[in-house]
């Protein structure tokens, strides 16, 4: 799929740091909080051991004046961070700028989300699927790579005649999770997708679509996700929920241009 050549913008939430990295002094103004690295699990795949050492991650994604003067469709464009704000992660959207305006929010796209050094630790691919019916040809997808080139898992949507249902499955698509969601996700409060094991006996995370607001949620569709899970939960699957909460935001609150 053909991209627009972009860089990392500072004005986008996006710091390129110096060499090597310096921890800033989080709460002072104008300076981009980095999380220290911490030591590398035996067995993590390159730039996920930051998963390892957290419990929640807070996705913030980024406010685009232009967009919102002018109403078309840009690239969206995340701060992924700790519960301290400190920065772990930054995610990108690769589309061109005829699929956005065509396409909306069912838009198919890459995602490539790198770490404070800007290198791509994980790459997320969604293949364009019709939102308008329930037939399994039709129902979202997502696939996580971690590192880039090596599948780990993937998010699939499941027929539900009510609520929300997406199931994660492991990169041989074994079920391990499934997220399930309301019957209607708007409202003016926030909005939760419990986590539960395979076989629905256990919750075990959450994801929460965070309210913004009235007037950011009036006139943006930039929104704030958190997410909970247990702090030993294996680093792969951590890294796929955060690949879900892309999906879920495409599919329920990403608005048409």
């Amino acid at each position: 799929m053909a991209s627009e050549p972009h860089e990392w913008p500072q004005g986008y939430g996006y710091q390129q740091p110096q060499q090597p990295v310096i921890q800033q002094q989080p709460g002072v103004p104008g300076q981009m909080s980095w999380m220290p690295a911490p030591q590398v699990p035996m067995g993590c795949p390159q730039g996920l051991e930051y998963l390892s050492a957290v419990d929640q991650i807070l996705i913030h994604q980024q406010v685009d004046l232009v967009e919102v003067l002018t109403g078309c469709e840009r690239t969206n464009k995340y701060r992924i961070c700790n519960t301290m704000s400190q920065q772990i992660y930054f995610a990108l959207e690769d589309t061109d700028c005829c699929t956005r305006q065509c396409c909306g929010p069912g838009r198919p796209f890459e995602m490539r989300i790198v770490d404070n050094m800007q290198r791509e630790v994980m790459h997320l691919s969604r293949p364009v699927r019709c939102q308008c019916c329930w037939w399994p040809c039709c129902l979202q997808e997502i696939e996580i790579q971690a590192p880039p080139g090596t599948v780990i898992g993937y998010v699939q949507q499941k027929p539900s005649p009510w609520k929300i249902k997406l199931e994660i499955q492991d990169s041989q698509h074994q079920h391990i999770m499934t997220i399930n969601g309301p019957c209607c996700p708007c409202g003016c409060s926030d909005i939760e997708f419990p986590v539960f094991s395979a076989d629905g006996s256990s919750e075990i995370g959450m994801i929460t679509k965070q309210w913004t607001g009235c007037t950011r949620e009036t006139f943006t569709d930039a929104a704030n996700f958190g997410i909970q899970f247990p702090l030993d939960l294996e680093i792969k699957f951590k890294a796929i929920l955060l690949g879900a909460v892309f999906l879920v935001d495409f599919m329920f609150f990403e608005r048409g241009s």
